[in-house]
């Protein structure tokens, strides 16, 4: 059953707390995953969060520091020594050990990293840390069971049994050459069906998905998302084997862009959280507000250049809202659509073709909307037939060209290196609010003659 923090519990806690009743703490606590009482510290004062983090073990302190909020497992870090924190990361496989270290400062970092007792994990540690954390070595763990090819199973066993002891889930079993380059995978029911005299090379399957040391995370994402993968061996240039990326890893890669994608098409140019600050808040969102009030004066001009039509047919000016909405609606459904695409790497074939069939879903669409536009404008607003052809007309064109700027700039904005989710936010919706009323303008001066 998953469990639930409420103001009830928490209020319990605080009063052990502040009674001293570790004991009755310590036994509420045994109860309760690692992940809901990091939740339950984000909710506590820094003095209660770092009285729970003391009582425990390092074994459930050092898995609790990975589920905590960044800004309450910093002040967590600032209030403990050097030493106590390599023994936290003593706990933790290496990729895990390498987020709560690359928090540090440089001076912290090279103090934590000499406090480390096991002088393998160590050196693994310093060694991830060469690496960009978005790429697969970034992500990456050292923790991982390989044999090698010239091994009798019977030593293949014994190999593993010892390797197997550092390793907290043995998701495949890699085989490496003399030179330790990745030649393959071992299957466990080979392994066991097999003769103990008989050697690895003639029972490991050759066939292994792998990535480069250097392979960006989302890529990474998308290859263990495409081919259903609970680890993935990463490789250098030479294609030795150098760790491994799990499942877990991955996830958090897939949330972390999904978050950035759904701000940027917000309107949010950087990553924040809720709880951040006013000025950093502002500075996320001013700039994106700042481009929407540009095009806004941008649309009240073009409107103003038609002001003639305001004499002659006022009813026109009442349709405004409704074209400027459905241009930036489209606009954002079209570039939804692409983006999504783009980011699962599933846009294949011509960009003429692409554009074709938008341009027929958005005439099929906009044909529907206009016929639903003329009866209501004249049977509920008691508009002139003249007026309603006119508004439809403008309505089923504005719907095409938007649709075709929503499909054709994220797909040019990826194409230049830029994130594509940019063109889902202010900039696709504000850009098509303007051609929308454009248009709409611009087809009424033809039909109508103003």
């Amino acid at each position: 059953m998953e469990f639930k923090i409420s103001k009830e519990s928490i209020q319990e806690i605080e009063n052990l707390i502040s009674e001293g009743r570790e004991q009755e703490l310590l036994d509420q606590l045994k109860e309760i995953h690692y992940a809901d009482i990091a939740e339950i510290m984000n909710e506590l004062s820094q003095e209660s969060a770092s009285y729970i983090f003391n009582i425990l073990d390092s074994e459930v302190t050092s898995e609790i520091l990975l589920e905590l909020d960044e800004e309450v497992r910093e002040k967590i870090l600032s209030n403990l020594s050097a030493k106590e924190i390599a023994e936290e990361l003593d706990e933790l496989d290496t990729d895990d050990a390498v987020d709560i270290i690359s928090e540090l400062s440089a001076d912290k970092k090279q103090e934590v990293i000499s406090e480390l007792e096991d002088l393998e994990h160590a050196k693994d540690i310093v060694d991830l840390l060469r690496y960009d954390e978005d790429t697969a070595g970034g992500l990456m763990g050292k923790e991982l069971v390989s044999v090698n090819e010239n091994w009798s199973v019977l030593t293949c066993v014994k190999e593993m049994r010892k390797q197997a002891e550092h390793v907290s889930r043995v998701h495949s079993i890699y085989v490496v050459d003399d030179e330790n380059r990745l030649k393959g995978r071992l299957s466990l029911k080979d392994l066991l069906t097999t003769s103990t005299t008989s050697h690895i090379s003639d029972v490991y399957i050759p066939k292994v998905d792998s990535v480069n040391v250097n392979t960006k995370d989302v890529e990474v994402a998308r290859i263990m998302q495409k081919y259903d993968l609970e680890a993935i061996p990463v490789v250098d240039e030479m294609g030795r084997l150098l760790g491994r990326i799990t499942i877990d890893d991955v996830l958090d890669v897939i949330k972390e862009e999904a978050d950035k994608d759904y701000q940027l098409a917000a309107g949010i140019s950087q990553d924040v959280e809720a709880n951040d600050s006013i000025l950093v808040l502002t500075r996320a969102r001013i700039p994106w507000l700042i481009l929407a009030m540009i095009g806004g004066f941008v649309a009240v001009n073009v409107t103003r250049s038609f002001e003639g039509a305001m004499e002659k047919f006022r009813i026109l000016f009442f349709f405004t809202p409704l074209i400027a909405a459905m241009a930036g609606n489209v606009g954002v459904q079209s570039s939804a659509i692409i983006v999504q695409g783009l980011a699962n790497n599933t846009i294949t074939g011509s960009i003429w073709r692409r554009l074709l069939k938008e341009v027929t879903l958005s005439l099929f669409n906009g044909f529907l909307l206009a016929i639903l536009l003329m009866l209501g404008s004249h049977f509920l607003l008691n508009v002139d037939y003249i007026i309603g052809i006119t508004v439809s007309i403008a309505l089923i064109s504005v719907i095409v060209i938007a649709s075709l700027i929503g499909t054709f700039v994220p797909i040019l904005l990826n194409k230049y290196g830029i994130d594509p989710a940019l063109a889902t936010g202010p900039f696709i919706t504000t850009s098509n609010d303007i051609f929308g009323i454009l248009i709409y303008f611009s087809i009424a001066k033809v039909i109508l003659g103003f």
